[in-house]
């Protein structure tokens, strides 16, 4: 069942932490998303799980030790402590709604202006708030397993229609959520290089080639991350689905088009897929993002409604999220020059053809065990404008229309030293807009190796 809205999300609601109140702040009271952090004059070792609030992180292990979490487990407050003192959030991942629920109106409720049980204490204020200047973010969670899906029926279409022009999309898109299994170890945090990949590659009219990737893309996915698991064997029923999703953040899925068309026959994505997969640092919690789900996809006439296990009313009521995906580029002669980067696209989560709910309900439908903090990406976020696009195979046609830059640079496909970035955002009339912070990397050239 989705979140319910509830007055954590009260658009009145300010914070004593004056720049969570600014007008376009990604990081109101009214989101609170997780992430894990330590300071910067700290090691990897210290990292804790925080929120953002703001400009600021909150550290919750400080106000833990200081015994302001004590009401979100009554019967044993060491859970609490242990769960956000760790340098993962698998620990908190592994709670029941009811447990997530209470301990972000108990963090509501701290950080609320009026409230003085922490910004009362000047000592403890200073211990537990974090400039995020001052902070280095890591992986929000220890990723057990990652899998990659396809479940956007407009970049499914833009793609089949330039291989397969008469017929775009297989059969089985319409039925099924198509996914594939990702590698785990190459998921990495926003502001992570990424280096080109070396890989076989076959023009059409020659021998194959081992070198650099000629066709390097980004794809604007957003993550979802699983809470509480299941057993092997068992399955996780749509209308039980959303107890079992934690919540969402921003993938770049870096894909190497010219390896990839190399090798994806007859068993889909490999090397072109594995070498790094970024996320953005925060978690929005699937009860931050209440007020701002929607119906899902509309099937069109002609279309299989989804099978009995893919179906519920709630899921098509509300199964879908009104999320702002945006992708911009910043050449190094740009950032040289002083240039803002520029916006290539803007896309909506709520166009996806299959929801997060239905994508984590047919992974589970073999009987496959889903743990706390596994990752499932939803593929790339297309909408049904060309502006909606969100990789550049698809903005420029596999290359036939190139994108020009303020610069006067083009591109078909990214250069060394670009740098990608994405953002992420929900808004809607009486409530406040939240937002996902940024995803962002820059590519560095490959490096072959010398004998």
């Amino acid at each position: 069942m989705a979140a319910p809205i509830n007055d954590t999300h009260d658009a009145s609601l300010r914070s004593w932490v004056d720049s969570a109140n600014e007008p376009g702040c990604d990081f109101p009271i009214q989101n609170l998303p997780y992430g894990v952090f330590h300071h910067e004059d700290e090691d990897e070792d210290d990292a804790r799980v925080g929120v953002a609030i703001g400009d600021m992180i909150l550290d919750l292990s400080v106000i833990a030790d200081a015994g302001l979490l004590e009401d979100v487990d009554a019967d044993d407050e060491e859970d609490i402590e242990e769960d956000v003192s760790a340098p993962m959030l698998n620990l908190l991942m592994c709670s029941e709604p009811a447990r997530w629920s209470a301990l972000r109106r108990r963090i509501s409720e701290l950080l609320s202006d009026g409230n003085d049980e922490l910004c009362g204490d000047a000592s403890l204020m200073e211990d537990a708030l974090i400039p995020m200047s001052e902070a280095v973010m890591v992986m929000p969670a220890e990723v057990g397993d990652y899998t990659d899906f396809y479940a956007s029926i407009h970049h499914a279409t833009n793609v089949g229609s330039m291989f397969r022009p008469d017929n775009p999309l297989l059969p089985n898109y319409k039925w099924i959520p198509i996914g594939y299994h990702g590698r785990s170890s190459t998921l990495a945090v926003s502001g992570t290089p990424v280096r080109r990949p070396l890989g076989q590659t076959k023009a059409d009219d020659a021998d194959p080639v081992y070198g650099p990737c000629k066709l390097l893309d980004y794809e604007m996915e957003v993550g979802a991350f699983v809470g509480r698991g299941n057993e092997r064997g068992e399955i996780i029923p749509i209308d039980e689905a959303e107890d079992h999703l934690f919540g969402l953040c921003l993938v770049n899925d870096w894909s190497a088009r010219d390896m990839q068309k190399w090798e994806y026959q007859p068993l889909g994505p490999f090397l072109a897929k594995s070498f790094l997969t970024t996320l953005s640092p925060w978690v929005v919690t699937m009860e931050a993002l209440a007020p701002f789900r929607v119906a899902s996809l509309p099937r069109e006439s002609g279309d299989p409604a989804p099978l009995e296990y893919l179906s519920s009313k709630e899921d098509r009521e509300f199964g879908g999220v009104d999320l702002t995906v945006e992708v911009y580029l910043s050449s190094e002669r740009m950032r040289a020059e002083g240039m803002e980067p520029v916006r290539l696209s803007s896309g909506n989560f709520r166009h996806m053809y299959w929801t997060v709910a239905q994508m984590l309900t047919h992974h589970a439908s073999n009987g496959c065990s889903m743990d706390p903090g596994d990752l499932f990406a939803s593929g790339t976020v297309s909408g049904p404008e060309k502006g909606n696009r969100g990789c550049l195979l698809e903005l420029t046609w596999r290359g036939s229309e190139p994108i020009e830059l303020p610069t006067g640079e083009t591109r078909k496909f990214l250069a060394d030293g670009d740098e990608i970035t994405m953002k992420g955002f929900c808004e809607r009339d009486g409530y406040r807009r939240i937002g996902f912070g940024f995803c962002s990397g820059v590519v560095l050239p490959s490096v072959m190796a010398t004998v």
